[in-house]
């Protein structure tokens, strides 16, 4: 295998995964490997597939934590018990 594909996969980014993926599923989809190389390339495409699945559970999931952050509801403050500062302007 290439060098690009012994990388550790935690230690990619999202997008060198996805195109690492990407090249493996052409690869396969040609069909000129030997046996033993489409077993290695297929083993290591799943192992892609799971982390990039993983990744964007967690984004999404973040993502979600952001909206609800931004739905809640606006915690308001008694303005009627506060001094008064009428007297700044005179």
């Amino acid at each position: 295998m290439a060098t690009e594909e012994m990388r550790n996969i935690e230690d990619m980014t999202f997008k060198d995964a996805s195109i690492e993926l990407e090249k493996i599923v052409r690869a396969l989809e040609r069909g000129d490997l030997e046996l033993e190389e489409s077993l290695e390339k297929y083993g290591r495409g799943v192992a892609l597939l799971a982390s990039l699945r993983e990744r964007l559970a967690h984004a999404e999931q973040k993502v979600q934590e952001l909206v609800d952050q931004t739905e809640a509801p606006a915690v308001s403050v008694d303005t009627v018990s506060a001094p008064s500062v009428a007297y700044i302007n005179e």
